[in-house]
């Protein structure tokens, strides 16, 4: 079993923009914890502020009336026990220490020597011991110090391994590390000191930090740190979803976290701190269960030729199957058959089209969508239309009434007018009715015209236009469905003329 520390409330908040109000950091704590089961949490740095001080303090209350106050984590400083004094006022019970884990960072930015820096650490361990707090502790920079400065990280360590430290945290604090030197680096750490506890704490700035804190688990350490979505400063931490299922997939290692809660605490967190997930980030990723292409769904009706290991089930997610031009027909029968509605060939066939049609357009078709383009393919299309609306074209100038021209063909004679009115739909009709007039042709009266966004569906993917009509003593609807508000009218007034054609 390994450890997963999860540090979205410390280094996670450090994400630019990134800050968390007291309840939001409450309902992180609860949601890490109880609903996803990791085993411990870094909820903040000491001495920050007033409000991070009271926020602390709120979280280790809940925290040790739950039992899980031994999870609660705090990064400290070496400040001759300030930092200390701050977490035990709070009641938290451990300190996530911060010393030097490079020789370049302890001369150039303490300009201390190593020794120096040894008898601070040995002072704030001994005062945590007093106190009754437990401590670990980050080797900062310590990546760039066992490459660089390989004999002041084991004079650190050895000046350190035989006191009360729980913890031994090696960061790769600017992300400078690949799987082979994190392999190699974190092997040589775990062989020198192969009875002491060992975190890793990647960052992902070549976009290595899971692959980095993967190799670091194959080799030995006992614990791994991450965030949720990957928050964290720069480009960010290793995400607990991407680290989750590749060691109970790829290393078969054994972790407390529960995959089915997974997604819902990625959305809760993307809420609170308004960092929207990409759609292609692994396991929580709005594509990533998603199939686009046709052939890939064939697959998946063939003994699921394409799926691997992440079913999105674990997650608490489904599998889904994009609409669009690279739909087949297979794409399309999974969206069907998960609404019920049963088609034979020809009708599907029908439907295929008119969602490539759609998709042709680039627009975002939704499994909402379908019974619309479903209604509107094969209760409208059932026969030959002797009048079709040909073109139609809008100018729009500020200050002036929308103008419209329309060509319209009525048993294949061509007619074509324009029109000012009072919006582009208004104008489109004064236009056709001009047309109307002249042929000594008569007209509806509209009475009603709606506008329905299927659910699911987008403003800029599917609209269903409904005007309702009056002629001759006569009440009836016609539908139009496009991406484009204006066109769906259009086709819903196409529809409109061919039936008054023939009352």
């Amino acid at each position: 079993m390994i450890e997963i520390m999860d540090t979205t409330l410390r280094d996670g908040e450090q994400t630019s923009s990134v800050s968390f109000s007291t309840q939001e950091k409450m309902s992180i704590a609860h949601l890490l914890l109880v609903d996803l089961g990791v085993n411990r949490v870094e909820v903040a740095s000491a001495r920050v502020s007033e409000g991070e001080f009271n926020t602390v303090k709120k979280i280790a209350n809940w925290a040790a009336s739950a039992g899980h106050i031994d999870k609660i984590e705090i990064l400290g400083f070496i400040d001759k026990g300030a930092s200390l004094n701050w977490i035990k006022d709070t009641g938290c019970k451990t300190i996530n220490l911060l010393t030097k884990g490079s020789y370049k960072h302890v001369t150039e930015q303490l300009r201390k020597t190593p020794e120096q820096h040894l008898d601070d650490i040995k002072y704030e361990v001994e005062l945590a011991r007093e106190m009754g707090i437990t401590v670990n502790v980050y080797l900062e920079d310590w990546s760039n110090g066992i490459i660089h400065s390989e004999d002041y990280v084991y004079f650190m360590m050895d000046g350190m391994k035989d006191l009360p430290i729980k913890r031994f945290m090696l960061p790769d604090t600017l992300g400078i590390l690949n799987p082979h030197s994190a392999w190699r680096c974190s092997r040589r750490m775990i062989n020198r000191y192969p009875d002491l506890h060992f975190d890793f704490h990647a960052h992902n700035d070549y976009d290595l930090g899971v692959a980095n804190t993967m190799v670091a688990a194959e080799v030995g350490v006992k614990g791994v740190h991450v965030t949720m979505n990957g928050l964290g400063e720069r480009a960010g931490n290793a995400s607990l979803a991407s680290v989750i299922a590749v060691f109970h997939d790829q290393l078969k290692l054994k972790t407390t976290v529960k995959e089915e809660a997974i997604n819902k605490v990625s959305r809760i967190v993307e809420s609170y701190s308004g960092q929207i997930i990409s759609a292609n980030q692994p396991i929580i990723g709005g594509n990533v269960f998603t199939q686009c292409a046709g052939i890939h769904a064939d697959g998946d009706n063939k003994n699921n030729l394409y799926y691997n290991d992440l079913f999105p089930e674990r997650f608490g997610r489904i599998r889904e199957y994009a609409l669009g031009k690279l739909s087949g027909k297979s794409n399309i029968r999974k969206n069907i058959e998960a609404l019920g509605i049963e088609l034979d060939e020809a009708d599907m066939q029908k439907v295929t089209n008119r969602v490539i049609e759609l998709g042709d357009k680039k627009e975002i078709i939704t499994q909402g969508d379908l019974p619309y383009i479903i209604s509107d393919v094969l209760k409208n299309n059932e026969k030959e239309k002797r009048i079709k609306i040909l073109s139609f074209a809008f100018v729009l100038t500020k200050g002036l009434r929308p103008t419209a021209t329309v060509k319209v063909s009525i048993d294949g004679q061509e007619y074509e007018w324009t029109a000012p009115g009072d919006g582009q739909y208004h104008a489109f009709s004064k236009a056709l009715y001009k047309i109307y007039t002249r042929l000594g042709k008569p007209t509806p009266t509209l009475t009603n015209y709606a506008v329905y966004i299927p659910p699911g569906g987008r403003t800029d993917a599917l609209v269903q236009t409904v005007i309702t009509w009056e002629f001759n003593g006569k009440t009836f609807k016609t539908r139009g469905l496009d991406a484009d508000q204006t066109e769906a009218a259009v086709k819903a007034t196409e529809k409109m003329l061919n039936i008054i054609d023939e009352m």
